[in-house]
């Protein structure tokens, strides 16, 4: 992994949150707000099937899909893959587009020049026939570029704003995308929150406005800042849902806490709680989206949790590398032993090693829990669905840093061990090679059906008697952080 696992699992986290956050946000967009907390329930505009993202993550996908093949984005070869990959979207597969993009894309088909010339001269004749183009269409689909460039705060900017620039070219639009794409990037390689850190990077003429704009938003009441389809409000909303929901403790529920108030503020739903997503997720991690949510979250061009988590970790280390982890194949290795052995407590738990994941029909489980890396073709194994498979964040470094959400996580483990079961399915859980990950959530998942954490312990050592079971994650699996 070219960074730090707590930076590998932020970066994973970005374009994971902020699908999970349009595909919340989908139901309620332009209606009324959600009664209690908003749910994955599908409509919408689309209409929408339940978990299915629109057309904000639709298009940053577009900018993901080159970013992780690694080309450059602020290249000609990268904007020109950008531009081409917008109307390939717009003639094939939006769901739904904002009129500006749509008029941009549309009007650029008819000019000369290389795609990004085309689609960027048609922006600049929109604002200069009308001079509104400040919409938060460029805003949405930037999360993405952040990733792009850890190391260099200037690269990340230019990229933002050329990208904005296809489409949107009012500089406040630019801007904003900036603002965002620096956030992200400070999310993910410090673990703050900071939307002023890249003041210093917008346009001169607009940097105190933009200063008034965000102090504004800190801590305010998300939905006080009128039509949220303008880029400024848009970002007004989201960073107001970040912040009035930050209890300053870095519990993982922050994201969810975020992403309810996200939706709350109203109108253009899916949309501001796609952008507080993704910075949400950039600071606490893929680790920290819920199970019910990764499990539902799906869409345009057919990819799931999994997917979106490659992309982000492959843009992140500026490209795939041919037979390594995110873009490789299999995890698989030959070489280390299955497991299946049922858990003491439970029997229908199953625990297993790597290996087992192709033992599916010989195990007879219909659902698999995975707390480890996975290749693409791993995930779902033969025979499962993607709802019926899924992956979870769990490092074996004793370094607290390498887990920051370790209790929250054998939560959601357990809770998805619990919601299989309650469907009446068998579960595999697995790690790599079942001495330590396994184990523990095997012990975290007895100790929530009641058991006592002493007997839970000596019920699962005499069954796996190769196992660690020692050390910061069998204690928070045993007793909690």
């Amino acid at each position: 992994m070219p960074i730090r696992p707590i930076a590998v699992d932020r970066a994973a986290g970005v374009l994971l949150g902020e699908a999970c956050g349009d595909a919340l946000g989908v139901p309620y967009e332009m209606a009324a707000p959600p009664v209690g907390e908003a749910v994955m329930k599908g409509g919408g505009l689309g209409p929408y099937e339940p978990g299915e993202w629109s057309d904000d993550t639709q298009m940053t996908l577009c900018v993901a899909r080159v970013s992780a093949a690694g080309i450059e984005l602020p290249s000609p070869e990268g904007l020109d893959a950008v531009a081409e990959a917008f109307t390939a979207w717009l003639d094939g597969g939006a769901t739904d587009v904002g009129v500006q993009t749509r008029e941009v894309l549309t009007r650029a088909k008819h000019l000369e020049g290389r795609p990004h010339e085309r689609l960027t001269r048609a922006s600049e004749e929109l604002h200069a026939r009308t001079g509104l183009t400040a919409g938060n269409g460029a805003l949405m689909r930037t999360p993405i570029v952040g990733l792009s460039a850890l190391d260099d705060r200037d690269s990340t900017a230019r990229a933002a704003r050329a990208i904005a620039l296809l489409t949107h070219a009012d500089p406040l639009a630019g801007d904003s995308a900036v603002l965002w794409s620096e956030a992200i990037r400070i999310a993910v390689t410090e673990g703050r929150l900071d939307l002023s850190s890249g003041l210093d990077l917008v346009t001169p003429d607009n940097a105190e406005r933009w200063a008034g704009w965000v102090e504004d938003a800190t801590g305010a009441e998300p939905g006080r800042f009128g039509d949220n389809g303008f880029t400024v409000t848009a970002l007004q909303d989201a960073w107001a849902a970040i912040t009035t929901t930050d209890r300053g403790d870095g519990s993982a529920m922050h994201l969810q806490r975020g992403l309810q108030a996200a939706v709350r503020a109203g109108h253009d739903t899916d949309t501001v709680a796609a952008i507080a997503g993704s910075l949400l997720g950039a600071r606490y991690g893929a680790s920290a989206v819920p199970t019910q949510w990764r499990r539902m979250v799906h869409g345009w061009p057919g990819l799931r949790a999994h997917d979106l988590v490659e992309l982000a970790v492959s843009t992140s280390a500026r490209g795939r590398t041919v037979g390594e982890w995110p873009s490789i194949s299999s995890m698989g290795d030959t070489s280390i032993p299955p497991l299946g052995i049922p858990h003491p407590i439970d029997p229908d738990i199953v625990l297993g090693t790597i290996t087992d994941l192709g033992r599916v029909r010989e195990l007879d489980v219909q659902a698999i829990v995975s707390l480890c890396p996975l290749g693409l073709d791993d995930i779902p194994a033969a025979g499962m669905t993607a709802r019926e498979h899924i992956e979870f964040w769990v490092n074996e470094e004793e370094q607290e840093e390498s887990n920051p959400h370790l209790d929250f996580v054998l939560d959601d483990v357990s809770s998805a061990l619990r919601q299989f079961r309650a469907e009446g399915k068998r579960v595999l859980v697995h790690c790599r090679q079942g001495v330590e990950r396994t184990p523990a959530a095997a012990l975290r998942y007895a100790v929530d059906l009641g058991v006592a954490p002493e007997l839970a312990e000596r019920s699962i050592r005499a069954a796996l008697p190769g196992i660690l079971g020692e050390g910061r994650l069998w204690d928070v699996a045993a007793h909690g952080a």
